[in-house]
């Protein structure tokens, strides 16, 4: 039985999840959100005030068209009368200027007069519905009134001076025809019986029928019932104001202000290029987030986590290293590139120490490699002291290759030993400025540093430059085993990472996954700039002293070996109890990898 793989759908529950967190990015942008809220608070205060003092009153007129049945009910009003015309007219100035005379509005009050006025239609009706607005109820109600009147008064006269063009046009016609008919009778009175007399009494008779034709169109206009239309509802003075209220008008003020700002949050959300979500960033790398960091590493402070008073940011250390203990692609010979983004490595650097001392704590065997050839900083900011170097020493000493790579002064055997407190102690090979930082990195004394992670026990993370900045880290992809991208979300774009996936996969490398800087959402900010909790850390119970570090200048590797060194380290964790939960005891008993 053969099943075809099909791609899996989003399952329904996973809906409102994804709404929650679109709407949870919508609230980032509080400042818009705020201002759109103000703005519509400040447009309420205006409505409820400028609306205060605001009278309304409304009369109704139902047009009729002229006519000589109106139970006829083949005659259609609504095909003999333009509703949108007479609207216009209703607003004319000619109408405005009838009410004015009855009113006694001034010419000074005259524009007054018309602004006030307002004449809608109601669908589906052969109604004018006249508004007017004024300070007054009375007022109002007057007005309105005053314009009902004006305009049914100048559509009366429109309508009669209509009937009386038409029926003086039908008097014109009918009077010279009239007159040839009674010229045409007194001519036949006088004629003799014959066939001349016939054919008068034969035109005598069409123009009779033709004065007979007009005097009836002239009695049918008339007769016609020329009434404009009837008022079905007078202007009465209005008991409350039209505005609907200082508190209505603040209500929807702040509603139409929100959501105008989550309008304008949105748009800045989606021309946002920076990644609005742990998903946006799984996405661009392809890779998942690891972790997040208390606090970004900015200069001033230890790059070493352990030991300070919050263990927050050395427990997410841990728990990253835990994370990268069990993936496949990093367990079988562990060898991990440290690099961010671009600008200052300094938070890619803390990431590289602190994942070093969690390897450490585990018991491995860790060698820290600077390769940040340009700016290195890690040993003037790290504890160390010199010790017996044991990690890719050629036949003849450090200088092995140095024949065939005469202008490579890095590596150069010089390692350091960091003490990394209670998570135990790693090794460190220190960046130095060279004059061919390429030939350096691609070097057969680097290659076979590098290479120590394929030893029992042991653990190698690499330190680079910024990916986008430098090209050094490309040129370690291929000889280790992942790839992990540190960086702050507010200062990156997706398309970046997305750019650093396509550069790392194409110079044959994975991206395990990313750690990302950002404050906690309980943290505040002190007078000095620095983040600080929002409570205090708990004071840990009482527990076994932990043992004291050794002087770093001492020799550790002289007269033990390997396995002793291991011993010591599991000695030490074993006599570690912890209190208050602040270490992580699994990951000092785990052993991530095959030995």
């Amino acid at each position: 039985m053969i099943e075809t793989n099909r791609p899996a759908s989003v399952p329904a529950e996973d809906e409102p999840d994804l709404l929650r967190d679109q709407f949870k990015q919508l609230l980032r942008y509080r400042r818009l959100l705020g201002a759109g809220v103000g703005i519509g608070l400040l447009g309420g205060v205006y409505l409820g005030i400028s609306t205060s003092d605001t009278y309304v009153a409304t009369a109704d007129i139902v047009l009729r068209a002229p006519t000589d049945d109106p139970f006829n009910p083949s005659l259609a009003p609504d095909k003999a009368i333009n509703i949108g015309s007479e609207r216009q007219v209703a607003l004319s100035s000619s109408i405005a200027n009838e009410a004015a005379k009855k009113l006694g509005v001034t010419a000074k009050d005259f524009a007054g007069l018309r602004s006030g006025l307002q004449v809608t239609n109601p669908p589906q009706t052969m109604v004018l519905r006249f508004t007017y607005t004024a300070s007054s109820p009375k007022e109002a109600a007057t007005r309105a009134n005053a314009m009902t009147e004006a305009y049914l008064l100048k559509r009366q006269e429109s309508l009669d001076v209509t009937r009386d063009k038409m029926v003086k046009g039908y008097q014109d016609q009918r009077d010279p025809v009239a007159k040839n008919l009674d010229e045409l009778v007194r001519q036949i009175n006088s004629m003799p019986a014959g066939t001349g007399r016939d054919a008068a009494y034969a035109s005598k008779t069409d123009l009779q029928s033709k004065v007979n034709t007009l005097n009836g169109n002239i009695a049918k206009l008339q007769a016609l019932d020329m009434s404009p239309g009837r008022v079905t509802s007078a202007a009465t003075p209005p008991s409350d104001t039209d505005g609907p209220g200082l508190v209505m008008s603040l209500a929807l003020g702040a509603a139409v202000g929100l959501a105008l700002g989550l309008l304008a949050a949105w748009v800045r959300l989606v021309f946002d290029p920076a990644p609005r979500s742990e998903g946006d960033v799984a996405r661009a790398l392809r890779a998942p987030v690891l972790g997040y960091l208390p606090r970004p590493k900015t200069g001033g402070g230890p790059l070493l986590a352990a030991g300070e008073e919050d263990p927050r940011l050395a427990e997410e250390f841990r728990s990253v290293a835990f994370r990268l203990a069990y993936d496949s692609r990093f367990a079988d010979r562990r060898r991990l590139l440290v690099v961010a983004p671009r600008g200052s490595s300094e938070t890619a650097a803390a990431a590289a120490v602190n994942l070093a001392a969690s390897f450490a704590e585990t018991g491995k065997d860790v060698l820290l490699i600077e390769a940040d050839l340009r700016t290195p900083v890690l040993a003037s900011q790290l504890p160390t002291g010199v010790g017996r170097p044991r990690w890719s020493q050629a036949p003849g000493g450090a200088s092995g290759d140095g024949a065939a790579h005469g202008d490579t002064d890095w590596p150069d055997g010089r390692q350091l030993v960091v003490d990394a407190g209670e998570s135990g102690d790693f090794h460190l090979i220190p960046g130095e400025p060279v004059r061919n930082v390429a030939r350096a990195l691609t070097s057969p004394r680097a290659t076979r540093l590098i290479s120590e992670a394929d030893s029992p026990n042991s653990t190698v993370v690499v330190l680079a430059p910024p990916v986008l900045s430098y090209a050094d880290a490309l040129a370690l992809v291929d000889r280790v085993d992942g790839v992990l991208v540190v960086c702050d979300p507010r200062a990156v774009h997706r398309s970046d990472l997305s750019r650093i996936r396509e550069l790392i996969s194409g110079a044959g490398g994975t991206v395990l996954g990313a750690v990302l800087h950002a404050p906690l959402p309980g943290e505040k900010r002190g007078r000095g700039g620095k983040a600080k909790a929002s409570s205090p850390a708990p004071a840990p119970a009482s527990r076994p002293s932990a043992p004291q570090a050794q002087p770093l200048t001492r020799q550790p590797n002289q007269g033990q070996g390997q396995q002793g060194q291991q011993a010591h380290r599991q000695a030490e964790a074993e006599q570690h109890i912890p209190g208050d939960g602040t270490d992580t005891v699994a990951l000092r008993t785990v052993r991530m990898g095959r030995r």
